[in-house]
């Protein structure tokens, strides 16, 4: 296992979050020494902060998608030189929307994250060509009664990770669309393995 410190969390919120909602729970994940690199959304839905525009619940505006996909990971790479961060060790811990603009930059722009930690996820697109993920570990946390994301959503973006070469485990919890003491358990476990 590679030496933890110079890790970079990247925390991505959900709908209606800001840059402070994750920073508790990457403090539970026990990452010493961890840098945080926690971007607002850009977007605004209802006075909600977002990641990028969507047309209905559950259906993207996948041109905006891939426009703030790349803005975001256009960003990180900045950020990675303004504060001498190791680009080769940045893992995003997305929620929600946060968790779908994650899933997005890995098929997208791969070479932005190390690994990435997806709480309650589904498929943001499909990419025309396809990545190979196979230098990427990936962790999907669903809840079994989530109301926003179906199961079988989580399992098809899980399907599609394994099918480009990601080394993907999914975690089943047994709640709704919110984070339980058991996501953030499975998580820290999941990156103790790193």
């Amino acid at each position: 296992s590679k030496d933890k410190n110079s890790l970079t969390l990247l925390l991505l919120h959900g709908t209606g979050g800001d840059e402070t909602d994750l920073i508790p729970i990457a403090r539970m994940l026990e990452i010493t020494n961890a840098s945080i690199l926690s971007p607002r959304g850009k977007v605004i839905e209802n006075g909600m902060p977002r990641y990028f525009r969507r047309l209905a619940e559950g259906i993207f505006d996948i041109e905006d998608l891939k426009f703030r996909t790349n803005e975001l990971a256009d960003f990180i790479q900045n950020a990675s030189k303004t504060y001498a961060l190791d680009l080769n060790r940045i893992v995003a811990i997305g929620y929600s929307n946060g968790a779908n603009i994650a899933a997005s930059i890995l098929l997208l722009r791969p070479e932005i994250l190390y690994s990435a930690i997806l709480f309650r996820p589904m498929i943001p697109l499909v990419p025309n060509a396809l990545p190979n993920l196979s230098s990427k570990r990936v962790l999907l946390s669903a809840g079994l009664h989530d109301p926003i994301v179906a199961s079988y959503q989580t399992k098809d973006l899980f399907d599609l990770l394994e099918k480009v070469g990601a080394k993907v485990s999914i975690q089943w919890q047994n709640s709704g669309h919110e984070l339980t003491q058991r996501d953030i358990e499975a998580a820290r476990k999941w990156l103790s393995l790193l």
